[in-house]
């Protein structure tokens, strides 16, 4: 018995092997045994290292007259990149291990699809060879050896340049029942990651569509392109075709997708959908970005499955977002799905351009901030009244404006700790107004506010390692009461929240600003706790000399003295999350009320949201909202999840939406199945019930990662 010294066995194959010592071979056995000059026997723990191969065996023999291997198993060959793995009882191979034959063989490729065989052939150090062949990704135990799928053929070759496997005479086996049988067969191996051909289908069933399958075929146009086309047929009479082009570049990528269907619904039209989409970086760190969208009819997307959206936004823009800048132009197009609006009414096309900069005031001290923008929106309507809609804005009404605003805050420390600030703004607006009786010609406006913030913070350590921190704040504003005359169209709809408790103005956009004379009063409690837990609250009001009528009665702002606003938020370290907000008046009626609840757990995710608001004409709602959703996860085991989706409308007592779902996956198949019911109806759209199912063979064609797999019983 000889030990592991690879240095002697490197010279000794050096000597006895000049073919292969040429190309670096290299063997270590526990013995080595040279015999007729011409026959070197390696035995015990045999290791062959050759052109980046690997190769294990307990005996082997190498014949330098005829240059082939004779080896005895357990045999184990595995490439340089360990994406390929052969095992096999015994072997005749051709010195270079690039032909020859195993027999009792398995090829395993990239650690998931095995195809076991009662022989293999290896040819031209390219092709495999497999006669008799069993393919399976699934994991086999000695109690059942049945696999949940497999592919049995007469014969397969799996070339390693193409990274193709052919099957000749296959046979699909679901828990060993044959259900298809396919004379030819082409498919990936799974090391690679492009490759033209078949997807897996998926079947989905609608009351309006009836049962349809859809067969994908993926197309590769180039290293950085390809194309996915889906007929998609149904029991009826609905035709479509639909397609996904995807294109990579050097500094960005793009993404079209679209279909084309006839279908019974609108009987003689040709319907389809359309989206472009993309992003590139341009020099000086200016992003591009860009989606557009287009719909033949406002309920092909809802009957294909495709979105819910009502409105469809598409645009392009340019941004940059530096440490004290940014920087956007845009331009964007809308095109309402809504049975009550009407595309030549709304603002159709959109044009914005921000500068906005940060920046310290030097010997003044504290930091300041400019912004500049303009914007412009376009109707094709040229109607200069109010129409049909009745939403109190002229059909054909274009507008265009041009804004600047300066800004400035400074704090200091006062005695007792309290923190004193000095704030203010000032913007000014240029309006042109076409198309709009009220309204029409040009205007400007001038607006400033100035103030003084008072904030009080409280701490407390405790001696557990926990801290609290109280925190009253006090905010004194003035701002001229004087009101211009001037649309509101980006400022409608108005929050009243934590977030902007404490802001100069509290409506969103440019067109309305907030006037007054004003005190925001409020005061936050928070808790940290060191074993992961956090808590906090929210109390505040504001308080007015005069009540302008700036504000609808939905959004808690109305009146001398607002609602009170009182918010909460509770985050446990296993992933709970409870956020709540809630505006009232002083006999405690809700003006406004929202509750999030979000669970992240290893087994079981869910997020809830409710939602509750009074009618308010102004913020367009001329009916109360009163809406839970609710969306939840649980995983049933390692392989079993299930799914619910649900949305119930309070105010007219029924749901909008339900669904529910149910997902396997293991080591070698995914499968996924669901049931959604919308109950809401409309001129363009019905309630519907929508089925689908999927079935992926994971680690065969565009499977996926695979999950855990299943456990052997003993």
């Amino acid at each position: 018995m000889v030990a592991r010294l690879l240095t002697l066995l490197v010279v000794l194959v050096t000597l006895a092997l000049p073919a292969l010592a040429q190309e670096q071979a290299t063997l270590v056995s526990d013995s080595l045994e040279i015999t007729g000059d011409t026959r070197l026997i390696a035995d015990g723990h045999v290791e062959v290292f050759f052109k980046g191969r690997r190769l294990t065996a307990s005996r082997i023999v190498f014949d330098q007259a005829t240059n082939r291997l004779e080896i005895t198993g357990p045999i184990v060959l595995t490439d340089d990149a360990g994406e390929t793995l052969i095992l096999a009882s015994q072997a005749d191979l051709a010195a270079d291990m690039s032909e020859g034959i195993l027999t009792s063989a398995r090829l395993v490729l990239n650690q998931q699809l095995q195809l076991a065989a009662a022989e293999m052939r290896r040819v031209s150090g390219r092709y495999t060879e497999l006669q008799s062949v069993a393919a399976s990704s699934c994991k086999v135990c000695a109690g059942d050896p049945t696999p949940l799928w497999e592919i049995r053929a007469r014969r397969v070759v799996h070339d390693e340049v193409a990274r193709q496997i052919y099957f000749d005479r296959a046979q699909f086996r679901l828990a060993g029942v044959p259900l298809l049988y396919i004379p030819r067969l082409r498919m990936p191996d799974p090391t690679l990651k492009r490759s033209s051909g078949f997807l897996m289908p998926t079947i989905r069933t609608t009351s309006d569509l009836g049962t349809g399958i859809k067969l994908p075929y993926f197309i590769v146009l180039g290293r950085s392109a390809d194309l996915t086309l889906t007929p998609y047929l149904t029991t009826k009479q609905s035709r479509t075709v639909e397609l996904r082009y995807r294109q990579a570049f050097a500094t960005g990528d793009i993404e079209l997708t679209g279909s084309v269907s006839r279908d019974d619904l609108i009987p003689g039209k040709t319907r389809g959908y359309l989206r472009l989409k993309g992003g590139f970086t341009l020099p000086a760190r200016y992003k591009l970005s860009f989606d557009g969208q287009t719909v033949t009819d406002p309920a092909y997307m809802l009957d294909y499955g495709i979105d819910n959206t009502d409105r469809l936004d598409s645009r392009i823009e340019i941004t940059r977002t530096r440490r004290n800048e940014f920087i956007s132009a845009r331009i964007i197009s809308f095109q309402t799905l809504r049975d009550d609006e009407d595309n030549t009414t709304i603002p159709s096309v959109v044009a914005d351009l921000t500068f906005h900069r940060r920046f310290s005031l030097g010997p003044l001290g504290g930091e300041g901030g400019l912004r500049l923008q303009t914007h412009n929106h376009y109707r094709s309507s040229t109607s200069p009244i109010d129409g049909p809609d009745s939403d109190a804005i002229a059909d054909g009404r274009d507008l265009g404006r041009i804004s600047a605003r300066i800004d400035w805050r400074r704090s200091f420390i006062l005695p007792l700790g309290i923190e004193g600030t000095v704030l203010g703004e000032m913007t000014a607006d240029g309006y042109r107004i076409s198309e709009d009786l009220a309204f029409a010609g040009s205007t400007t406006r001038t607006h400033g506010s100035a103030g003084i913030e008072l904030r009080w913070p409280w701490v407390k350590a405790e001696a557990g390692g926990g801290s609290q921190v109280i925190e009253p704040v006090v905010q004194l504003l003035y701002s001229s009461s004087d009101v211009e005359t001037l649309p509101n169209e980006d400022s409608a709809l108005v929050e009243f929240d934590e977030g902007n408790l404490f802001a100069l103005d509290r409506f969103p956009g440019s067109d309305a600003v907030e006037r007054g004379p004003r005190a925001n009063v409020g005061i936050s409690w928070t808790r940290f706790d060191p074993q992961g837990w956090s808590m906090g609250v929210t109390l505040g009001r504001v308080f007015r000399e005069a009540d302008l009528g700036q504000f609808g009665p939905g959004s808690g702002l109305a009146g001398v003295q607002s609602d009170w606003l009182a918010a909460a938020n509770f985050t446990l370290a296993d992933g709970l999350a409870i956020t709540g907000r809630l505006v009232m008046d002083d006999g405690l009626s809700l003006t406004k009320g929202e509750a999030r609840v979000t669970l992240n757990g290893p087994k079981t995710s869910v997020a809830t949201s409710m939602i509750w608001a009074v009618a308010d004409p102004l913020e367009n709602r001329p009916d109360p909202t009163r809406e839970l959703s609710v969306d939840a996860r649980r995983k049933l085991n390692p392989n079993w999840a299930a799914t619910f989706s649900g949305r119930y409308d309070f105010v007219t007592d029924q749901g909008t939406l339900a669904g529910l779902g149910l997902e396997f996956l293991n080591e070698c198949v995914r499968f996924d199945v669901y049931l959604s019911r919308r109950f809401t109806s409309s001129t363009s759209v019905s309630p519907t019930t929508d089925f689908g199912l999927s079935l992926d063979l994971v680690g065969f064609g565009s499977g996926g990662a695979a999950g855990p797999a299943r456990a052997c019983r003993q």
